[in-house]
């Protein structure tokens, strides 16, 4: 109840962004009903139902990742003074971002549940009543029991990862106001260094080799992909797993450098700022880049694949590939607005020093010139070297 009343008088982007967690829980169900109407209407083809829903499970993590991000950035689930005294400490307000979560999911999965009853037939006096029956295999009725187990897995992953998340790291501390006494602003950029950097690198190299190495396989160890591409050896895709994890766990170790390049070579007022800030924000954003890295140099390979060759896309596969995209994108820009609101009280103390707007708006800029000028060619090689085995 008490998360209902937070989101009734939250601000309208707070709103929104939990909208758009509601959204993606929403596609994501859909396209896990979708798997359950195939199983259930081809019971001979048990492969292919297993495949179609362990394709699901890419866009369900992408969805909970940007589930745990806007739980991150929930003004709700910041720590204030007073908050203790009446019960809701540390624990209490991850509790209180998990049932957040879980509500937006819920909803979500809702309707989803309603738009593939209403796209089969199950529900009438709607517009496009049964529109895609056939797709959807209307013929065959549902097991509710495996619906509402399907439908849970986004609320309760989504709420779980939260919880874990803000119980593990404390959320960003809500901003003093403009009435508190002037102190010196703390210096960004003490932090350690991120230690993923070498694993990253290694796990991206592995990979990239067992997807040339496997790419060879024979029919026999052909995986179908969704839609209407063609199969692709199980090994290639063992590799691109590995190569996407280790984009992820390079990630904040590439923007740590990325930082400390910025302060090379006798640095100014604002680079200086600039790369310390990089450095101090290099965990927070640096795996959400690496992710965006790997999705994106995967679209880059499937495009050099299948790009020029006559293969339709099924709705349910571009379904897919607008969620894993879209998620992962939201996740980075609600990670950027996670830093901003942590670096909040540094840039209302410097602009109190005597700071230029200007200097704070170049270190900005500078930072996301850094961040796109290494990140950038990185996305580009991945793709060009993962698609090269399959295209030779």
């Amino acid at each position: 109840m008490l998360a209902l009343r937070l989101a009734r008088g939250s601000h309208p982007l707070v709103l929104l962004r939990r909208l758009l967690v509601a959204a993606a829980s929403a596609g994501v169900g859909f396209l896990l009903l979708c798997a359950l109407g195939y199983a259930s209407a081809h019971p001979a083809h048990s492969t292919g139902a297993v495949l179609r829903l362990l394709w699901c499970f890419v866009p369900l993590a992408a969805t909970v990742q940007f589930a745990v991000a806007v739980a991150r950035t929930d003004p709700s689930t910041r720590p204030r003074s007073g908050l203790s005294a009446v019960g809701l400490g540390p624990v209490r307000l991850a509790v209180l971002a998990a049932a957040s979560t879980a509500v937006s999911c819920t909803l979500g999965s809702m309707v989803a549940l309603l738009f593939y009853l209403h796209l089969r037939g199950d529900l009438s006096g709607l517009p496009f009543d049964g529109a895609a029956a056939g797709l959807l295999d209307a013929e065959t009725p549902l097991p509710p029991a495996a619906a509402l187990v399907l439908l849970a897995l986004v609320p309760v992953a989504a709420a779980t990862a939260s919880a874990l998340a803000l119980r593990a790291e404390p959320v960003v501390a809500a901003a003093p106001d403009d009435s508190e006494v002037l102190t010196e602003p703390e210096a960004p950029g003490p932090a350690a260094p991120p230690t993923g950097l070498p694993w990253g690198v290694a796990l991206t190299a592995a990979g990239l080799a067992v997807e040339a190495y496997m790419s060879r396989g024979d029919v026999r160890s052909l995986l179908p992909l969704p839609g209407g591409l063609d199969a692709t050896p199980t090994g290639v895709l063992v590799g691109w797993t590995l190569t996407a994890a280790g984009l992820a766990m390079a990630g904040p170790g590439l923007a740590y450098l990325c930082g400390r390049l910025l302060q090379a070579a006798r640095p100014g007022a604002v680079r200086l700022l600039a790369g310390r800030v990089l450095m101090d924000e290099s965990r927070r954003i640096g795996r959400p880049l690496g992710v965006v890295c790997a999705v994106l140099a995967a679209a880059v390979a499937a495009y050099a694949l299948y790009g020029t060759k006559p293969h339709p896309l099924g709705p349910l596969t571009v379904l897919g590939a607008v969620l894993v995209l879209g998620c992962t994108t939201a996740t980075l820009m609600t990670s950027a607005l996670e830093a901003r609101q942590a670096r909040a009280q540094t840039a209302r103390a410097l602009l109190r020093l005597g700071a230029p707007v200007s200097a704070l708006r170049a270190a900005t800029a500078l930072r996301a010139a850094a961040l796109l000028i290494v990140f950038a060619p990185l996305t580009w090689l991945i793709a060009e070297l993962a698609a090269l085995p399959l295209t030779a």
